[in-house]
């Protein structure tokens, strides 16, 4: 079971990465997220029925709906700060600091809010993805993509505290599927009259990532897929520099803060 749960993680950060990438090497990210949640939700709809069947259509108490909500809201709002990130910025500096940023959020707020304290390896942790996303910066004089790639991170530590709370409230899948959809809908405005190429496949990939992983997790700990998850960061960083030719700053640094990001999360994980 460990080596499926394994197999499926690392097929989620695969897709992960993928949808990133075409996002990137789109012409409007924006517009293509936009779609692409439209898309997800249409796929993810029949999924969602079938299950409200076959698990004796449960129901969701008005504030998991609420917060669902939210979270989409936040969802939203995060593809505007990826897409404005990507749109000033190589994907091989921005996904390593949205994504190693965002645990770094949650690990402040439970220093400061509640008092919680760090273990050794946890402050290990927090000094490798600091030192990875000081490596992976855009060179001096095409840096506007910190800032949006910063407030990613708080984003997705924002709509991830929500969901902790949300998916506890009901089933997950049906959570899952109202948060796709308020995402989706408050995405409309920004969709634009003509189809987008990949739309669909990023829509799909969205939501193969997102589902791989909740069965992984329903396999092994968090404390072992969560890290695997996040390999996605080394896989965009490596096809930034190899494929899109992203090697201003230097080749090293980038693969090599890539790799530091990936080595703290995985400290902050089994700390």
């Amino acid at each position: 079971m460990l080596q499926l749960a394994v197999a499926l993680a690392v097929a989620s950060a695969f897709l992960h990465a993928s949808w990133n990438i075409l996002l990137k090497s789109s012409g409007d990210p924006l517009r293509l997220g936009a779609r692409a949640m439209g898309a997800a939700v249409v796929i993810f709809t029949p999924i969602a029925v079938a299950l409200w069947l076959l698990t004796g259509r449960p129901w969701m108490p008005w504030q998991a709906w609420a917060l669902a909500t939210v979270s989409g809201a936040i969802n939203a709002l995060y593809f505007h700060l990826l897409s404005a990130a990507y749109r000033r910025g190589q994907i091989s500096s921005v996904y390593p600091i949205a994504r190693g940023s965002a645990p770094l959020i949650a690990v402040l707020v439970g220093l400061v809010v509640f008092r919680e304290h760090l273990s050794a390896a946890q402050a290990g942790g927090v000094a490798a993805v600091l030192l990875g996303i000081w490596l992976v910066r855009p060179p001096r004089g095409a840096r506007a993509a910190v800032l949006p790639a910063l407030a990613t991170g708080l984003a997705i530590a924002a709509y991830t505290s929500i969901d902790r709370a949300g998916v506890r409230l009901g089933p997950f899948w049906m959570y899952s599927w109202a948060e796709f959809a308020a995402t989706a809908l408050l995405l409309l405005p920004w969709r634009g009259p003509a189809p987008v190429p990949n739309a669909r496949l990023v829509g799909g990939l969205s939501v193969g990532a997102y589902s791989l992983v909740l069965a992984a997790l329903a396999l092994a700990p968090l404390a072992v897929i969560a890290p695997l998850r996040e390999s996605s960061v080394v896989l965009v960083a490596l096809w930034g520099v190899f494929r899109l030719g992203e090697r201003e700053g230097g080749v090293g640094l980038k693969v090599g803060g890539a790799a530091a990001v990936l080595a703290g999360l995985v400290l902050l994980t089994v700390g």
